[in-house]
């Protein structure tokens, strides 16, 4: 199977993977919330577990909308997912320790460490928009660090709102595959050019 082919195969099964940003969005703003509204240290295990949980979530949105929520066994592909998804949790560990001593920076430390497992899935699915999805989240998270500490309590919830607005071109990308399943692409291109 070519690559062309496997990242097909990835955008049909997850739908362009828009159920993942979605459920990341809900699980950023409980997050964001517990942290405003209650401590650093509930915020940190909500983002740990929840992040734990946003596969199996995605899936269950994947199974409501009646189409396949796996890559087939063997499928060339399903071994960079994994290896992708096991990056966050891994770093949040860092992001935890961050926060342990400074509980206003796990937020932003861990946007970017969420925006940077992103960079993976612009080869997975051959969408240059998660490399769009991936700059936005780490820069937020930077800015937070390093240029707006004032943006370090907010950063939670703008990564929220970038996950879902990321959700719908997402979605729409999925859409346009099914409607042309057979086109080729400019490798690495979500857009509808042929060629």
């Amino acid at each position: 199977m070519d690559v062309e082919t496997a990242q097909r195969d990835v955008r049909r099964v997850y739908r362009g993977g828009f159920s993942g940003p979605l459920v990341s969005a809900v699980i950023w703003a409980a997050a964001s919330a517990v942290y405003q509204w209650g401590s650093a240290e509930a915020a940190m295990a909500v983002l740990f577990i929840g992040g734990m949980l946003i596969f199996p979530l995605s899936s269950l949105v994947l199974k409501a909308m009646n189409g396949p929520a796996f890559l087939p066994r063997g499928h060339p592909s399903i071994a960079l997912a994994m290896q992708s998804a096991f990056t966050v949790p891994l770093g949040l560990l860092v992001a935890i320790a961050l926060g342990t001593l400074a509980p206003s920076l796990f937020l932003p430390g861990s946007l970017i460490i969420v925006g940077a497992h992103y960079l993976t899935f612009i080869s997975l699915y051959g969408m240059r928009l998660y490399g769009v999805l991936a700059g936005v989240l780490s820069a937020v998270g930077a800015a937070a660090i390093f240029v707006v500490p004032a943006l370090r309590g907010a950063s939670g919830w703008i990564g929220a709102a970038v996950l879902l607005v990321s959700a719908i071109p997402l979605f729409v990308s999925q859409r346009g595959d099914a409607q042309h399943p057979d086109s080729p692409r400019i490798a690495g291109d979500s857009g509808h050019l042929r060629v």
